[in-house]
């Protein structure tokens, strides 16, 4: 393993990160105090505890989740882009580095802002709500393998996209939706026994569901369905990595 090699990758792409604190650091922060002004305050007001738990809290791990999924896919999607964009990614692949540490450098770098992003969240959540959370080692866990397998996957959309355009098709049509109908902002137990159904074929479901079990042991499957489907999900996006690098699909265009 190539050490150096991830620690190059890895140092630039946080270096590009900082540069731009403002939009990496500030947005995400500025949103989520929206969101708890529009959703904690005005609409909170109007609606019961769900499960014993304020909604102001409630919606703190979907806030998360939220920011954390599309940060992850933009961070890591941009940043194995535009080497492919200018033709940097030809040096890169020129080097005595395997397909493996390339991958390491970019996503842990990825990851690894998503994950500052999440906590900074936290953070200021904590001026609105009453932060409660009864298993902090079960929630760092979900969120680091969030970022991990999201990061993953924005690195395929990466790969995969062939402009700028093509670059934002997922995370805007795809994703986004998923997002708002997974459960972010309520239970699926509010909607009608179809729909409830048909939620259950949503992967967010599972993510946001786990990770709001760790804060206040309320969630819409089980922790250990949702922790398998992310661990799912990981492996899918390692495996088709893989096979990106293995064929050269986009990398030698």
């Amino acid at each position: 393993m190539n050490i150096h090699a991830i620690r190059v990758i890895y140092k630039y792409e946080m270096k590009r990160a900082f540069k731009t604190i403002a939009q990496s650091f500030a947005s995400p922060v500025i949103s989520t105090v929206l969101y708890f002004v529009v959703f904690g305050t005005a609409i909170g007001s109007r609606i019961d505890a769900i499960d014993n738990v304020s909604y102001g809290l409630f919606i703190v791990p979907g806030l998360v989740m939220l920011t954390v999924l599309s940060q992850s896919l933009a961070n890591a999607s941009f940043g194995i882009y535009f080497p492919r964009f200018t033709g940097q990614i030809y040096e890169v692949l020129s080097a005595p580095v395997s397909f493996v540490e390339i991958v390491t450098g970019y996503v842990g770098a990825a990851a690894t802002k998503s994950f500052l992003i999440a906590l900074i969240i936290l953070a200021t959540a904590s001026f609105f709500v009453e932060m409660r959370i009864d298993h902090p080692f079960l929630m760092l866990a979900f969120l680091i393998l969030t970022c991990i397998s999201f990061s993953l996957f924005g690195f395929i959309i990466g790969l995969w996209a062939s402009d700028f355009e093509k670059l934002q098709i997922i995370p805007l049509l795809v994703i986004t939706p998923l997002v708002f109908l997974g459960g972010t902002f309520y239970t699926i137990e509010m909607l009608p026994p179809v729909w409830q159904t048909i939620s259950l074929f949503n992967p967010v479901v599972y993510l946001v569901s786990g990770f709001r079990w760790s804060f206040f042991e309320v969630s819409d499957v089980s922790v250990g369905l949702s922790l398998s489907m992310v661990l799912l999900f990981l492996l899918i996006c390692l495996l088709i990595i893989g096979w990106m690098f293995k064929t050269g699909y986009r990398l030698k265009q």
